[in-house]
């Protein structure tokens, strides 16, 4: 390229076309090379760039999920703290009003007819008012602390029962089939005479004619604040709320019966009954079935507890849950039954008839959470009676 020769510059008419002159060949190179420097920092830019665009995403997508990590178990361990607080909060609570009612119970001894009458319903109405605060906190306690509040409830009742049958002894009414007024009229002073208060059983023959006229002795147990029914076979019993409100009403030993409670009963308690179908207004408490089998059942009430039943149909309207305990077979519905006046005993019994939670159901023989209990179930909506008699 460089000319050699002695004037060391040639123009183009002494060496030829093509020749430039010396700084303008050193101009040209000098641009070349800044040229391809500039080619290669591009180059170099256009890589970085690329791995600048793709490594940070993997690493912001990586960054976000191990944060979306670190909340999930962050929200775990403040739910778990919160539900131990309000456990702990339920525990301490309810045990002090549970020591509180049995301090009252305890110092309950015979005197004014009417103080003691006031203070056993301020106890009942202590122990449903606890029995309400339960049902309210069964969402965030565990099946132990559960079974252990259900228990001491259960002792407070009887407690109070034992207590009013001691302090408050008073003749109380049986129920009777429709068939059995005929024979009413015609007892005799001697039978009536029998029929006293001391009366410890009802037979199979009376119990089928229509009851006692005494106190109701069921398995082996009297009580004289309890209305009771037993020992019946295909009898229809309808009773209204003048007889059984805000009574404990104890149904037992019946086979093909239909009995329908029109009113509102503190409890009910249904033992040992086959191929019934038992309808009740709402129960302001607790109802407890033991021993049931090819029922149908319509009620409503705070709570529902279920023992050793199987195959029943049970239309409900609970404001908890409905527990159920070494049961098969049994299958619920929204509550459908209706009477004139059961308006004005939900109002007596201060169920909420807007909250029904009547398909949540506790089985204590089915723990695990991954799949449902095969003891119980829904009842297909073309299946559900519409209709009653």
């Amino acid at each position: 390229i460089f000319d050699q020769s002695e004037d060391g510059l040639l123009g183009s008419d002494q060496k030829g076309c093509g020749v430039l002159p010396l700084n303008t060949k050193v101009h040209f190179i000098m641009e070349a090379v800044v040229a391809s420097e500039k080619g290669a920092c591009h180059a170099n830019e256009d890589e970085e760039s690329s791995g600048k665009s793709n490594v940070p995403e993997r690493l912001l997508k990586r960054d976000q999920e191990r944060q979306e990590e670190l909340l999930r178990r962050k929200e775990a361990k403040e739910s778990l703290s919160v539900r131990e607080e309000k456990s702990d909060f339920f525990t301490s609570a309810f045990n002090k009003e549970k020591a509180a009612i049995e301090d009252v119970l305890s110092g309950c001894t015979e005197g004014d007819g009417g103080t003691t009458a006031t203070v056993l319903e301020e106890v009942s109405s202590r122990i449903q008012q606890l029995q309400k605060f339960l049902n309210d906190s069964m969402a965030f306690l565990t099946q132990y602390e559960l079974r252990q509040a259900q228990a001491s409830l259960q002792k407070l009742q009887s407690t109070l029962g034992e207590k009013r049958d001691k302090l408050m002894p008073k003749k109380k009414f049986t129920f009777r089939s429709r068939n059995a007024g005929t024979s009413k009229s015609k007892e005799s002073p001697d039978s009536k005479k029998e029929d006293s208060p001391g009366s410890t059983a009802v037979d199979g023959t009376e119990g089928r004619a229509g009851g006692s006229r005494g106190p109701m002795a069921v398995d082996g147990v009297i009580s004289e604040q309890q209305c009771g029914l037993s020992n019946a076979d295909s009898q229809v019993f309808v009773k209204g709320a003048d007889e059984i409100q805000q009574s404990d009403v104890l149904l037992t030993h019946l086979s093909n019966c239909k009995v329908k409670l029109l009113g509102s009963p503190s409890t009910l308690h249904i033992k040992h009954v086959r191929d019934c179908e038992i309808l009740c207004g709402p129960v302001s408490s607790s109802i407890f079935l033991d021993h049931c089998s090819g029922c149908t059942f319509a009620f409503s009430c705070q709570q529902l507890r279920t023992h050793n039943t199987t195959d029943c149909q049970v239309y409900l309207h609970v404001t908890s849950r409905a527990i159920i305990e070494d049961c098969s077979g049994v299958r619920f519905a929204p509550f459908s039954w209706s009477y004139p006046g059961m308006e004005a005993d939900f109002e007596v019994s201060g169920l909420d008839r807007a909250k029904n939670n009547w398909s949540q159901v506790d089985d204590f023989n089915w723990l695990s959470a991954e799949s449902p209990s095969p003891n119980w179930g829904v009842i297909p909506e073309h299946e559900r009676k519409s209709e009653w008699d």
